[in-house]
């Protein structure tokens, strides 16, 4: 893994990468933004349209839903980090395949260690299965686990909200358990 001595060498080499093809059609690169002492890292799945347009994360729909839960269970987007498995947006929103997961894996890597979060809260399939190789998140949304050293929070990616309202309030007991969990930490 190469290393980086700051989330800002992290966020000039996401900028300008080239390692994969995703970089053929993106208008922008889409490095992690926020707290660079959080002490929760959100990961999601990839920059989508206006993510792209934007050059940050989170900045759509789904990104609306993220702070609304947030803001329900007391947190503000400057007290997160938030970024994605992949730094580009696949063509038509497609799942990243495996080749462009382990491309932009170092970057993902780097921004986790250089923060050192006390939770990583991993948000959907891809981000679930890309990090810890789950499955199933609709039986395994809202468990904490420990791997590595480290503590990882699953819970739906908050863009399936958008197709299925009924996960709206499930997203958001979800939040509302992670911060709690964060509050006995900090407890301790």
């Amino acid at each position: 893994m190469k290393k980086y001595q700051s989330i800002e060498s992290v966020k000039q080499n996401v900028v300008i990468c080239k390692k994969c093809n995703l970089c053929k059609d993106r208008k922008n690169a889409v490095p992690g933004k926020g707290n660079q002492s959080a002490d929760i890292v959100f990961v999601g799945e990839a920059p989508g349209k206006n993510e792209d347009l934007l050059g940050k994360p989170f900045v759509g729909i789904a990104g609306k839903k993220l702070d609304e839960a947030l803001e329900n269970s007391g947190l503000t987007r400057n007290e997160i980090y938030i970024t994605n498995i992949v730094k580009c947006k696949p063509p038509k929103n497609r799942v990243p395949n495996d080749e462009e997961k382990s491309m932009c894996n170092d970057y993902l890597e780097n921004e986790i260690s250089i923060i050192n979060p006390k939770i990583i809260c991993l948000m959907g399939n891809t981000a679930y299965h890309s990090i810890l190789h789950g499955k199933e998140i609709s039986k395994n949304h809202g468990r904490l686990i420990h791997k590595n050293n480290r503590m990882y929070f699953i819970t739906f990616h908050p863009a399936a909200i958008i197709y299925n309202q009924k996960l709206g309030k499930i997203f958001n007991t979800d939040i509302k358990k992670l911060v709690n969990i964060l509050q006995k930490l900090n407890k301790k």
